[in-house]
């Protein structure tokens, strides 16, 4: 199963240079059925880490541009009157994929955004009185420019919430650019790579996390992160029983990744940043990465 990891893992990294941890967080927070959110300037290769990820997994990939325009109609898709069926016949939107890249989902008004989130959270989609299962695996990730950014509808507090993971990309470091710029096109690579992966592959790591256990004091120390938080001075509010559990699921997953069948708290310390970052980035300062930092040094792991 490791193997397997390592595999998917060392093909991303030959697409997104330079960015092995990101590479192995989105991979953490697919296992962990989750879904990623990706902030960042554009042009830092959000799209090629979503496309490629669908194709090494083997899985069926859409990509909804998001603007202000935008219906929840052009997302779930729509029924139409057919003459030959002589009755309405339903057109999926492209949410009907296994990994659907929402990409600038901040640029879409609120309206549009709560449609993608609600199918992120039901797995399901309602349209016109009836219920329609999604594919699974089921995969989100957007991507979102900086609020400073002309045009934009910041996500609110409770939607970023549902998001399991955020993600910074970033600049490459010097060797990683050099190499990107003497290299082929990313999007040539990207349609070059193979399934490393079946879907029954896929479901069995994600079942495999499920199984991977934690320690009563591991829970403790979670819960002292997730009390702490809620003490901090400058917060709304602190972490909320979702990220709790969408901290475990993560950590169960790395651990799973480093060929573990047992959490250990240097898992929790990996997956906090970025599960609990977005969570934190609000308040007077609204520096989430700064309150994840004080968090890991304040709170011990055994007490």
């Amino acid at each position: 199963m490791k193997k397997l990891i390592d595999d998917v893992v060392d093909q991303l990294n030959k697409v997104l240079l330079g960015k092995e941890r990101q590479v192995r967080l989105a991979v953490c927070g697919l296992m962990a059925r989750g879904h990623l959110l990706i902030e960042d300037i554009p042009g830092m290769g959000k799209t090629t880490l979503s496309h490629a990820l669908a194709r090494i997994m083997g899985l069926s990939y859409q990509r909804i541009q998001f603007t202000n325009d935008l219906l929840p109609a052009d997302v779930l898709g729509f029924s139409m009157y057919d003459k030959e069926a002589g009755a309405l016949v339903f057109h999926p939107g492209p949410i009907f994929a296994q990994v659907v890249l929402a990409d600038e989902i901040n640029r879409a008004s609120p309206r549009t955004q709560s449609a993608l989130l609600e199918a992120m959270e039901e797995r399901q989609v309602s349209i016109e009185g009836e219920t329609r299962p999604l594919p699974q695996p089921f995969f989100v990730i957007a991507t979102q420019n900086p609020v400073e950014q002309g045009g934009t509808y910041p996500l609110p507090e409770s939607q970023l919430d549902r998001f399991l993971m955020r993600l910074q990309l970033g600049y490459p470091d010097p060797r990683a650019e050099r190499e990107l710029l003497e290299g082929e096109d990313r999007r040539v690579l990207t349609e070059r790579m193979l399934p490393q992966l079946s879907e029954q592959n896929l479901k069995t790591l994600q079942d495999g996390v499920d199984r991977v256990t934690t320690s009563p004091a591991l829970l403790d120390y979670v819960q002292r992160l997730l009390e702490e938080s809620r003490r901090m001075p400058g917060l709304m509010y602190g972490l909320s029983p979702r990220a709790g559990l969408g901290l475990v699921r993560a950590a169960r997953a790395w651990a799973l990744m480093d060929g573990r069948h047992h959490v250990l708290p240097d898992d929790i310390q990996a997956v906090f940043p970025a599960v609990a970052g977005h969570r934190l980035d609000q308040g007077e300062s609204g520096n989430g990465s700064d309150r994840v930092r004080q968090l890991l040094t304040q709170v011990a792991v055994i007490q």
